[in-house]
This record gives C-alpha cells, structure tokens and sequence, in this order.
C-alpha cells in the first residue's frame, strides 16, 4: 500500500472515534413540533399508544432486524430502559414494516423487555421526520419531539441519560 494511502487510512482510523464522540448526545429537534399519535400493536400482543405516556418523557426508537446499527443499539435500550423506567420515562422501539416471525427471531437472540410495537405499513413512522434507521425521538411530557438521535446510540450512557431525565417535569 502506498505509504499516502496508509496515512490517511491511519488518520481516519484515528481521528473516527474521536468524531463519533461528539455526536454521542441527542440534539434538539428544531420548532419542537408535536408528535403524531399513534395506536400499534406489539409483539407481545398488547397496543401501544403515544398517548398512554402523555405527562411524561417517552424514548420513541424506529428500527428493523435487518438494520445492523439498529440491532447494535438493542442492548443499550435495555440498559437504559431499566434505569429510566423506575423513573416514570417511557422507552419504546417501532419496529418499522417488518412481520412479528422477523421480530421474535430478532428477540431469541437479542431479548429486551420494553414495548415492540409493529408499524407493518410504515404509516406511523412516515409521520415523523425520520432520517433512516435507526432514528430515535425523545418525546417531552406535552407530546412534543423534543430531542432526535440519528443513528446507532449508546443509550445507557451517563451523558444521554441526563438528557433524558432533563426532561421530566419536577
């Protein structure tokens, strides 16, 4: 390899996680524009509703099976959903156009506990001003998108969830 090449592969090797660690927190979402209402069912049979966490801050993820940094994000939501829910903040993951068998398939290997509801037309999620996938909103207790992550996120990280929690009425 020429030793040019081999440089700037070493800088962006080197300089990338220094990158990916500024973007480690949510950003606002310009406006804070409400967030459309939805009423889905999950995996686990039950429908799942926007408005059931009106009142309080609600972690919305879109995300599908087939989405590696989407199934990278999976265990740090658990993590997080652990710490915020005894803390009356919500945190759901919307799996977008995909069947239940891919879902549970998903789920034999990589089990989370919080709510999986199925947006198998993609109706809901063609409201909200998603980027790709994985895109995630925090949802503030008026019902607002107050905050946005665009691709993979350490969820349980002290930094994130203090943002989170920010947003919790006292």
């Amino acid at each position: 390899m020429p030793p040019t090449i081999r440089r700037i592969l070493v800088s962006i090797c080197c300089l990338l996680p220094l990158a990916l660690q500024a973007q480690d927190l949510l950003t606002r979402v310009p406006g804070t524009p409400r967030a459309p209402e939805f009423a889905l069912t999950g995996i686990d049979g039950e429908v799942h509703r926007l408005s059931d966490y009106s009142g309080r801050p609600l972690v919305l993820n879109f995300w599908a099976t087939w989405c590696p940094p989407c199934r990278a994000e999976m265990p740090s939501m658990q993590r997080a959903y652990e710490q915020l829910a005894p803390e009356g903040i919500g945190l759901m993951a919307i799996n977008v156009g995909e069947e239940p068998e891919a879902i549970a398939r998903f789920l034999s290997i990589s089990p989370v506990r919080f709510p999986l509801p199925m947006d198998h037309d993609t109706q809901v999620a063609q409201g909200y001003p998603l980027v790709g996938l994985p895109t995630t909103f925090v949802i503030d207790p008026d019902g607002r998108l107050a905050l946005i992550a665009t691709g993979e996120l350490q969820w349980d990280a002290p930094a994130v969830l203090d943002q989170i929690r920010a947003l919790k009425r006292p």
